[in-house]
């Protein structure tokens, strides 16, 4: 299984959304990683044919998706980033009508086909932590268990490619641990892309990570691979408050920990060279590396 994006450029008027885009996925996490406005949105939508591209085409095992029409949208999941969702249905009703509309069960007829159904249904809302809550009608959840169902109807009727736009986007740490294990279980058989500003939600997941800048692939690699290229130049040092400022001057900090067990705070920076005596080398993070391509006005940007 093989979905080949080929040469996709896209522009809005003079801003180029997308330049030149080449990347052929198969089965496994993929990562795309950059700020807001690098494009990683934009190519969601162009994957999933909810947006015309200027040039190039995609091919899903050689053939042209807009071309595979119906046959394609049936093998595709989409989590959008801000996912549209009738208030007044309960969850399960909302999943049925999705059932529906993505044809599950096809083939089955009558009550074998609803049975199906219903055992689907069961298990993305099991595997999303929703099963419980079921029937809590939709306007009355919590941004995070709106997450969880958005991910829910993009995993039903087992999709082979799945596009996830911030899918832990409002969810608690636990969350996001559970929603990152099931999505990496699930993709030994899809192709799982993911747009995240989240790294460390795809830093142990992704077989291979994409990192866009104003619609252009600035780098790729495994996650390994990317945070390789800057070891030596991450440390780990312990100042004073008073000292953060001067520091933040000299150098990129991008992390700071308050020392409950000492005055101060711990400083993770990033450097060519050693940045003071007391500075300790530390092993660079696929963070670091994201941090490290995309500089302060990137990320401001973003923010």
């Amino acid at each position: 299984m093989e979905l080949s994006v080929k040469n996709i450029s896209k522009s809005y008027k003079d801003n180029k959304a997308l330049q030149n885009f080449n990347v052929d996925f198969t089965p496994g996490v993929y990562a795309l990683l950059g700020p807001n406005g690098s494009g990683k949105s934009t190519l969601m939508n162009i994957i999933t044919n909810n947006l015309a591209v200027d040039a190039g085409e995609i091919l899903f095992d050689g053939e042209n998706t807009i071309a595979m029409g119906n046959r394609f949208r049936a093998k595709l999941g989409f989590m959008p980033q801000y996912p549209g969702m009738y208030p007044n249905f309960s969850m399960i009703q909302f999943l049925r009508y999705m059932a529906i509309l993505k044809n599950v069960g096809e083939g089955l007829r009558g009550k074998e086909r609803r049975a199906f159904v219903e055992r689907e249904i069961a298990g993305v809302l099991r595997a999303v932590e929703l099963a419980d809550v079921s029937n809590r009608r939709i306007g009355a959840l919590s941004g995070g268990m709106k997450q969880r169902l958005a991910l829910a109807q993009a995993v039903l009727g087992n999709p082979s490619v799945l596009i996830l736009d911030e899918p832990t986007a409002g969810l608690d740490p636990k969350q996001r641990i559970v929603i990152r294990n099931y999505i990496s279980r699930i993709a030994l058989d899809k192709i799982v892309i993911i747009a995240t500003h989240v790294v460390s939600d795809v830093e142990y997941i992704a077989k291979d990570v994409i990192l866009l800048k104003r619609g252009v692939i600035v780098d790729r690699g495994t996650p390994s691979a990317l945070a390789a290229k800057i070891s030596g130049t991450v440390w780990n040092l312990h100042v004073k408050e008073s000292e953060i400022a001067a520091f933040g001057e000299a150098f990129r900090i991008v992390n700071m920990v308050k020392n409950e067990s000492a005055d101060g705070v711990m400083l993770r920076i990033l450097s060519d060279e050693k940045p003071c005596e007391s500075a300790v080398s530390a092993e660079p993070s696929l963070e670091d590396y994201y941090l490290s391509v995309f500089g302060e006005n990137d990320l401001a940007e973003q923010a």
